[in-house]
């Protein structure tokens, strides 16, 4: 698109490159905050969703990848990169003045690159232990377990509550802060990380004035396994069965996702079978989100059967998948090239008997509980969030669509079977709680819709293409966006033409959801903070990976 050309082009110090729809630049590292900025509030085009930030060690450099995309044309974006030099003290300007985002994504850098953010007023370690020794995710780690042996004692909390930050005054002088998370006065209670109601182990603690909400400070890694660490010692296929293990709601989406990056980079040509198979898969998989996701929040509100209801439609789908794939939960069914094996026979059958009973189930469902006056009421006029809000914090999925930002990325870059079917995409515009409950369930509908036009029209052939017994992606950068059932799912891999991918990142969508919480829970009752949190349905291990 000529006017991304002309921008990126203009911006101080950039080298552009265009692949298709996304555009390369690279900068150095003392223009990256002018080139953000000019990017971020152009008259013309602006850049007003950061989807990520990827770190990456080149070797001889650490560097910074800002994936950033314009709401406004969404197919198309920018890769903004830049690098340093200093290994032993390396710095970048930070973001966050520009994109909420960059609040946990660049934590997340200095977590396991070592990368500070100059201005960032919280450096503080994402997913790792305050006392953490080293920077997992660099070339150099050293992972010898004496340097980080297993802790027996609880995180110390003043170091948890400690902020650094790294900070270059008018003169140029540099000034190592810290500043403590909360006021001597706050009443600070812990929600988890063991709790009922933060829908997995995810710690936050929560300073209240009464029963109002001053502050919310939520603290990640319980559940830390270093997959993106362990995908570098392992072979494509292999890395399939880490995906799955992220968010276990979105399994088969995720690993749909992965496939493409990995086809992407070879080039290969995916049969029609499996990309209709693929859809229709992973369509039930969101509707069996987004009927736990439905369960969990009534169940949370104090509606037990609700939560049967939600479970009791979900194992419908459980039982298409354990015919067909041979799993439930994790149905590890896509491959590199299509999917594992052909479709059971009694597939279509039992996916086009699901499709009337889940229409009328829906009605039970709204009757059960979106009509109850008790629900409505502690539901309607809690929770706001913006459009601009949402998608500074990229808030991806139903919960920005709720707030009335179109975010599909099914209909911004259809894949696989989408182009061949016709849906809405569901939008609310009030942002409040009740429109990220309901929209779900509006959700559930549209997908319905989808499977029926492409269920009794999956063509013949063959069901995956054939692929070497090693697979090794050329050398270069190969980036998939998908809409996951709790938001948009990317996977970045950069490969050197190994087996073994050199870095991959992956974009996980609840990360973004939590740091939404932080704002949105800011002046509710704490007894609004349970559905908060299960309005926006996010799932823990997706955060951790």
């Amino acid at each position: 698109m000529k006017v991304i050309a002309d921008l990126a082009a203009q911006l101080p110090g950039a080298t552009v490159e265009q692949q298709g729809n996304t555009f390369l630049v690279a900068v150095p590292k003392e223009k990256l905050h002018d080139a953000a900025s000019m990017l971020r509030h152009n008259s013309k085009l602006q850049f007003d969703y950061l989807n990520d930030i990827i770190g990456l060690d080149n070797g001889d450099t650490l560097g910074v990848i800002y994936v950033l995309v314009a709401t406004q044309f969404s197919a198309y974006t920018i890769r903004l990169k830049t690098e340093t030099d200093d290994r032993e003290n390396p710095e970048i300007d930070t973001v966050v003045d520009l994109w909420d985002s960059a609040d946990l994504y660049e934590r997340e850098v200095y977590d396991f690159f070592g990368i500070r953010f100059v201005n960032n007023p919280d450096m503080r370690r994402l997913f790792l232990r305050q006392d953490w020794v080293g920077y997992p995710l660099r070339k150099d780690y050293d992972a010898d377990p004496e340097l980080n042996p297993i802790p027996h004692e609880a995180e110390d909390l003043d170091k948890m509550e400690d902020l650094p930050s790294l900070e270059i005054d008018l003169n140029g002088a540099r000034l190592e802060k810290h500043r403590q998370l909360f006021e001597k006065e706050d009443y600070v209670v812990n929600f988890g990380p063991q709790h009922p109601s933060t829908h997995g182990a995810l710690h936050l603690r929560i300073a209240l004035e009464g029963e109002i909400v001053k502050k919310v400070d939520p603290n990640f890694g319980y559940i830390h396994r270093g997959i993106e660490k362990m995908c570098e010692a392992d072979t494509y296929p292999q890395i399939l069965h880490l995906i799955d293990r992220m968010d276990y709601l979105s399994a088969t989406i995720h690993r749909h996702g992965f496939c493409l990056a990995v086809e992407k980079g070879l080039q290969l040509e995916t049969p029609e079978r499996a990309h209709y198979i693929r859809t229709i898969i992973d369509e039930l998989t969101r509707i069996a989100s987004h009927l736990l996701g439905w369960g969990c929040m009534c169940n949370d509100m104090g509606a037990i059967t609700a939560f049967i209801y939600g479970m009791r439609d979900r194992e419908k789908i459980m039982d298409i998948f354990e015919q067909t794939c041979g799993g439930r939960l994790m149905a590890n069914y896509s491959v590199i090239g299509g999917v594992m094996a052909d479709i059971h026979p009694d597939f279509q059958k039992k996916v086009r008997a699901f499709v009337p009973y889940m229409r009328k189930m829906l009605k039970e469902h709204h009757i059960l509980f979106t009509g109850n006056p008790i629900a409505r009421g502690r539901m309607e006029g809690v929770g706001y969030l913006s459009k601009e809000k949402a998608i500074s914090l990229g808030a991806t999925g139903p919960t920005g669509r709720a707030s009335g930002w179109s975010n599909d990325v099914r209909k911004i870059a259809p894949y696989a079977a989408y182009r061949h079917a016709e849906f809405a995409e569901m939008l609310r515009t009030d942002g409040l709680t009740f429109d990220r409950y309901v929209i779900r369930l509006d959700e559930i509908e549209e997908s319905l819709k989808i499977i029926e036009q492409l269920v009794d029209n999956i063509p013949g052939g063959a069901y995956a293409a054939k692929t070497k017994a090693i697979i090794k992606l050329p050398e270069g950068e190969f980036h998939q966006r998908v809409e996951g059932s709790h938001g948009e799912f990317d996977v970045y891999i950069n490969s050197r033409g190994e087996k073994y991918p050199y870095r991959v990142k992956f974009r996980s969508p609840c990360m973004t959801l939590v740091n939404t919480l932080k704002h949105i829970a800011v002046g509710t009752k704490v007894a609004d903070l349970i559905m908060l949190g299960g309005s926006l349905d996010y799932v823990i291990p997706c955060i951790d990976r």
